[in-house]
């Protein structure tokens, strides 16, 4: 694992002068450090709210159109109505 993060750093060791090794350190890929992400666009935005705004729906229909999921399908049984032969006292 550490020798497949460092092969990158180490061909670019080997091939580079100065210069671009400063230019690759200066620039270090898409790193947001010390400043805020860039903003999404309005389509990922939108896309993103529908897709929450859905699966709320989802739950909350369902949680209103079949209950029995959350609730349980049968009553709780009542455990003082039980006789001794049902919980295997003698």
């Amino acid at each position: 694992m550490l020798i497949s993060k460092t092969l990158p750093a180490l061909r670019l060791l080997k091939n580079a002068s100065p210069r671009n090794l400063v230019q690759a350190v200066r620039n270090h890929g898409s790193c947001n450090y010390r400043k805020g992400a860039p903003e999404p666009s309005k389509l990922v935005r939108y896309t993103a709210e529908g897709i929450q705004g859905f699966a709320w729906w989802w739950i909350l229909w369902h949680m209103w159109t079949e209950p029995d999921h959350i609730l349980g399908e049968f009553p709780y049984p009542d455990p003082s109505k039980w006789t001794d032969e049902e919980l295997g006292i003698q």
